[in-house]
């Protein structure tokens, strides 16, 4: 019996040994290439070091995690020519008093705040929003008061255009929007919001440099800029939601 798995029966003036076989462990089974990569695309790449310098010293707002997707829902603005005259010729006011100042590569008007996602709801979340944008109606609005805005951590300003007209119908867009985020337990939008086009951003906090009758300035470049009355009309025809590097547009009605 010696070297092989015994069974030891004990029976009245007997004692008998039973030899099993012997039979080494299954060998672990090869895990495909293909099997291993097919959910490398549903998650993000591990985020390289914070490095600020290569972003005009902005910092996260919060930190990154490996399937953590920043989230922002928004009514897009394309840049028309005169538009760009337009920010041009405030970009210079302001930076008399603001040398630093950076226009903005691209313009929206906020509807949400950034959120996170985990990859597995952005679906769910993307056709949530889908299904109660459907029913809101397209409209204009008119961005065309100056206005200086900070982040709640008072590390950048941004020089603005608030919304002078058609906030009742971006008050609508939130409200559908804010469902879909407490459907997913994530944050509403502000409470009484400055719908705003943000033109220009600096680091800290530079709303006294950029207040005061500096303001007032800018409002008279606004004001008496040539045809401002007709570019600042805003077409309110779609929303869009950016989550990672992915982006979803929803037409409005």
């Amino acid at each position: 019996c010696s070297g092989s798995p015994l069974i030891h029966v004990n029976l009245p003036k007997r004692n008998i040994c039973l030899v099993l076989p012997y039979s080494a462990p299954a060998p672990r089974l090869h895990v495909p290439e293909s099997v291993l990569r097919m959910f490398k695309e549903q998650e993000e790449q591990e985020a390289p070091p914070d490095e600020s310098e290569k972003h005009g010293g902005r910092l996260r707002t919060f930190p990154h995690e490996r399937g953590n997707w920043a989230t922002h829902v928004y009514m897009p603005y394309v840049a028309e020519e005169d538009f760009q005259g337009l920010l041009q010729a405030l970009l210079c006011c302001a930076r008399t008093y603001v040398p630093s100042l950076s226009p903005l590569p691209e313009f929206h008007i906020s509807l949400s705040q950034v959120v996170v996602l985990r990859y597995h709801w952005i679906a769910p979340f993307v056709q949530s929003l889908k299904e109660r944008l459907r029913s809101v109606s397209r409209f204009i609005c008119r961005a065309d008061q100056v206005k200086v805005y900070t982040n709640q951590t008072k590390t950048r300003t941004f020089l603005g255009l608030e919304v002078s007209s058609g906030y009742s119908k971006l008050s609508e867009l939130v409200s559908e929007v804010d469902k879909v985020m407490e459907e997913f337990s994530l944050a509403t939008f502000y409470k009484d919001p400055s719908f705003h086009l943000s033109l220009a951003w600096g680091l800290g906090d530079l709303s006294e440099a950029l207040g005061g009758q500096r303001l007032q300035e800018l409002q008279e470049t606004v004001d008496g800029f040539e045809d401002s009355s007709s570019f600042l009309r805003i077409p309110g025809t779609e929303v869009r939601c950016k989550s990672g590097n992915k982006f979803f547009s929803f037409p409005l009605r």
